[in-house]
């Protein structure tokens, strides 16, 4: 979860600590000064299981990585200002910190017609791609599998 103070962004795990901060984000209220406005969701397959078009991907799956993020979202008043890739990333340190592991994403293939930004809800391909992502395949119409190995941290 990206946070915002006046004048710095921090990232910060959802804890039972961080939940007001989270709850005020999908409600919209600030919380004394501090604010949650972007939001990664990751964990393992097992915390996760539930993925859209997951019929097609169990069927076509090579491997079980050892987390997913299924879920970025960004306060609508913070769009376009590059939080989907802070989000991304502050989930791929806290993996590192967790020990690291293969990591898949399952952002959206951008098509001619131009998405509202609510229904990206995992970032584009191409975040991915600047994060270090590997296209694996298609999955759905428009969602990719994409995957990266992720060293622990020190």
């Amino acid at each position: 979860m990206a946070t915002q103070d006046p004048g710095s962004t921090t990232i910060q795990a959802l804890t039972p600590d961080t939940w007001d901060l989270f709850a005020a984000l999908v409600v919209r209220d600030c919380a004394d000064g501090q604010e949650a406005i972007a939001w990664a969701e990751y964990g393992t397959p097992a915390e996760l299981p539930d993925i859209h078009h997951r019929k097609q991907y169990l069927a076509e799956q090579d491997l079980t990585p050892d987390y997913r993020i299924t879920c970025i979202f960004v306060d609508k008043r913070f769009r376009q200002h590059g939080l989907v890739a802070i989000a991304l990333q502050g989930a791929l340190d806290l993996i590192a910190q967790a020990g690291g592991g293969i990591v898949e994403g399952y952002p959206h293939i951008p098509g001619e017609r131009r998405l509202s930004s609510s229904f990206l809800y995992n970032g584009t391909k191409a975040v991915y791609e600047r994060a270090g992502f590997d296209f694996i395949r298609p999955k759905g119409l428009k969602n990719t599998v994409m995957r990266r190995r992720v060293a622990p941290s020190r």
